[in-house]
Order: C-alpha cells, then structure tokens, then sequence
C-alpha cells in the first residue's frame, strides 16, 4: 500500500557526501538522464521513503540546496546538500529544533543532546544501502532553518605528475587570481544565467603530494584553489594556464592579463585542463 508520509514529520538537514564522478554525467539532475549524482541520490532517498515521489512533492517544495555543482567527471570528497528528510518522529510530539551538534556525544549520548537527536534515523545508514558503490553519505547534522548550502565556501584540488614543470613558475602565476577579480576569461561563459563574472579567491597553492615513488621526476603536485565560489569550468580553465605556465608555453604574467578584462576584452582560445583529476575536496561554512 501506499506509504503515508503523513504519519511522519520532517527534518531539516545538511548531508555531506563523496562520490568518484568519472562514470556520471555531471552532478546536477537532467531530464535526459538519471545517470547524475543528484538523479541517484534523490532515487535513493525515495526508496528509502525518506522524501516522497517527485509527483507527490517536488525537489522546489523540499527547501533543497547544494554547495556547488561538479561538472561531468569531476569527483568530490566534501560535497554538501540541504533539504528536508522524512524523521522518525511522528506528529504531535516534543519539538525538533535545531541545536548545536557539536553538544552531542559521540554516540549522541550526552546529556545536553536533545532525545529527538538521540532516537533519529541513522540516515548515513540508511541512503547508502541504496546508492551506487560510487557514491556515499559520510554524515548529517541538523541545520537551522536559514541554511543554504550554497552559501558555503570552496575548496578544489588537481593531482597532476611534475612531467618537468616548472613549479615555481605556476605558483608565481597562481598568486595573481588571489583575491576578487573578473574571471570571464577563465571560464565557459553562461550569459543566460550569470550576472557577473566577478569571484573571490582565497587561496591557490601548489604544492607536493607525498607518494611512494621516489624519483623525483615522478613527484606529484596538488593544485589546490579555495574561493567563496566559481564560475562553470573556472577551476579548469584557471588549472588550463598554471599548466601551460608550468610547461614553459605561457609567462606567468599571462594570469595578470587576462584578469586585466578592459586589456584582454575577449577570451582567448585554449583547452580546458582534464576533468578527471579535478576534486571537490571540502565546503566550509560560517560558524
């Protein structure tokens, strides 16, 4: 018989997730094709009954957000989304408002954890019992009910070999996109839905990953970029130049002037860097 969400309240939630994006199309939904992390992820939150059909409420009535969204291919290791969550509390019951979880024992146990906290679905548990191998809950919290998950910072990083790369010339190029600039010439321009191509950036490093190889000539470097958000294909537009800085076909200055929009009015033409390598590695929020 049918299943009676009515018998249930709702629960405001944040869940944070990875997945391995090689085999998806992108992480946003599309009507052309389940094969996304958010058509899996919402399948999975419908057989585990804890949102409803599509037909019966739809994803706008669930106060859904994301922090970004990932392009084909691109992995993530600290993705993070909002929405409501059928709870298993039922009608008439204490309250379920939101507290600190930083208050919670680890096992939820602590005095000052609310008992709604204690008794709630394990839903971690729960979600990935539906989900694909690739893709997987790593925790939830309860959030307030202002929350937006898109309102979050970001964090990226790109795991390339060294392949004689001049190092220190990408990391004197990286430090030009510190700051806030118009990046309309690093990235794949959407002028039907972006009203300004201005973005901040926090940080860029490059920096060395420890492996087990120990040649030299086979160090790998991580190119990380935390920025307050970015544009469609920013980060591997931006990963496109350091590498050719890297490999000697661009000088570091060329950074400074294509941010220099009144200079370099139009985008040059170049490939973007791989998505494969690219990692959506952490969404931090303000405290």
């Amino acid at each position: 018989r049918e299943f009676d969400f009515g018998r249930y309240r709702t629960r405001y939630v944040a869940l944070e997730l990875m997945y391995v994006g090689w085999a998806f199309q992108g992480f946003a939904r599309q009507d052309n094709t389940e094969n996304t992390i958010e058509g899996v992820l919402f399948s999975a939150l419908r057989k585990t009954k804890l949102i409803p059909e599509a037909a019966a409420k739809p994803i706008s009535e669930l106060a859904y957000s994301r922090c970004g969204r990932t392009d084909r291919g691109v992995s993530a290791l600290g993705q993070v989304v909002a929405l409501q969550l059928r709870s298993c509390a039922r009608p008439g019951g204490g309250g379920l408002g939101y507290h600190d979880p930083s208050m919670c024992g680890p096992a939820r146990e602590s005095l000052q954890c609310p008992s709604w906290c204690v008794q709630e679905f394990d839903y971690p548990r729960l979600i990935n019992k539906a989900l694909p191998p690739e893709v997987r809950i790593l925790g939830w919290t309860p959030v307030p009910a202002d929350f937006n998950a898109r309102c979050g910072g970001r964090a990226g990083e790109w795991v390339y070999q060294q392949h004689s790369l001049d190092i220190q010339a990408m990391r004197t190029a990286a430090a030009h996109f510190i700051g806030e600039h118009d990046f309309r010439n690093f990235c794949k321009p959407d002028v039907a839905t972006v009203r300004s191509f201005r973005r901040r950036i926090l940080s860029f490093t490059v920096e060395p990953v420890t492996t087990s190889a120990a040649d030299a000539a086979h160090q790998v470097y991580a190119l990380t970029v935390r920025g307050t958000a970015f544009l469609w294909h920013q980060v591997r537009c931006m990963a496109a130049i350091l590498l050719m800085v890297g490999r000697g076909q661009e000088a570091p200055d060329v950074v400074a002037r294509l941010l220099d929009v009144e200079a370099c009015p139009r985008k040059p033409q170049y490939s973007m860097a791989p998505e494969e390598p690219l990692l959506l590695y952490a969404c931090g929020f303000p405290s």
